[in-house]
């Protein structure tokens, strides 16, 4: 399996601080009705951290039930427990995900070999397709390009990374430390075109929860040659993808779902609802990408 194109990392609903299973199954049902290439259950975006075991596994199963093998279900499966990591991305496997998500171990602080000893372990665990989720902003800790290129190299079921520094420097350098075949996806919607200049082979997208049409048009435009169609979807969207940013990901996505009917505004403490005059900023913003 190979991750390309725009993947939506999906927000969790909730209702009344439970999983709201019919808006995530109407949720998954309008993205790919809308053309998006694949999902992403319980990443950052899906509020993982504050998902009991239990409503991990349950999300996970309901994205691939509902999706039903029409496009890719990259499943978020990591920790900063190695032996916990390894469970969830075994459980993955199990509930029938084409592959798992791997965020870099956070608040550790691994070194190098630190990094390499965990997906190596969860490699040896699992034939499951990985990829590697690195976000130093997030984590505390950078999987630098050379020991991305080793873990590559040593086990070929490592396919790829979402790489979310934001450093097209760092980025040239994984898909000259990588084999050709890797797929690097950007983590960021911001970089996401500028990435697929270089080479890479698409983005695991917040703002496509809103609008998955348009990502997965502007990842196809460029696949298909058309760099100057790519390059006005994604400026047509920039606003819009400074506005699911404009206060900690992902209460604004969420609030954005919520102000179209999709969801209900319900986040995890410690996440919070947005402020007054962000939620009014962000609305102007929906209205001018004709969503409201």
């Amino acid at each position: 399996m190979r991750f390309s194109g725009a993947l939506t990392a999906l927000v969790t609903p909730f209702k009344n601080n439970v999983v709201d299973e019919k808006a995530f199954g109407t949720l998954i049902e309008t993205q790919i009705r809308d053309g998006i290439q694949g999902l992403v259950p319980c990443g950052t975006t899906g509020e993982s951290a504050t998902l009991s075991h239990k409503e991990h596994e349950q999300v996970i199963e309901i994205c691939i039930a509902v999706t039903a093998g029409r496009v890719p279900v990259l499943a978020g499966a990591g920790s900063n427990n190695t032996t916990e990591a390894v469970r969830l991305t075994k459980f993955a496997q199990k509930a029938g995900a084409d592959g798992a998500l791997l965020i870099t171990p956070y608040y550790n602080k691994p070194t190098q070999e630190g990094l390499y000893q965990h997906f190596k372990a969860i490699a040896e665990a699992t034939e499951l397709p990985l990829v590697p989720y690195n976000v130093p902003s997030r984590t505390g800790c950078n999987l630098l390009p050379a020991t991305l290129g080793r873990l590559a190299r040593d086990f070929p079921h490592i396919v790829g990374v979402k790489e979310a520094t934001g450093d097209m420097v760092q980025c040239s350098r994984v898909l000259e430390d990588c084999p050709e075949n890797f797929d690097v996806l950007s983590g960021d919607d911001f970089t996401a075109l500028p990435l697929m200049s270089l080479g890479g082979k698409g983005v695991i997208s917040v703002t496509s929860n809103v609008i998955p049409g348009r990502m997965a048009a502007m990842c196809e435009a460029f696949a298909a040659g058309d760099a100057k169609r790519a390059a006005r979807l994604h400026h047509a969207m920039f606003p819009l993808h400074e506005a699911m940013f404009m206060e900690v990901n992902p209460a604004p996505v969420k609030t954005a779902l919520a102000m179209m009917g999709r969801i209900r505004e319900e986040m995890r403490l410690p996440m919070y609802p947005m402020s007054k005059a962000n939620k009014e900023k962000l609305a102007g913003v929906l209205k001018a990408q004709g969503l409201l």
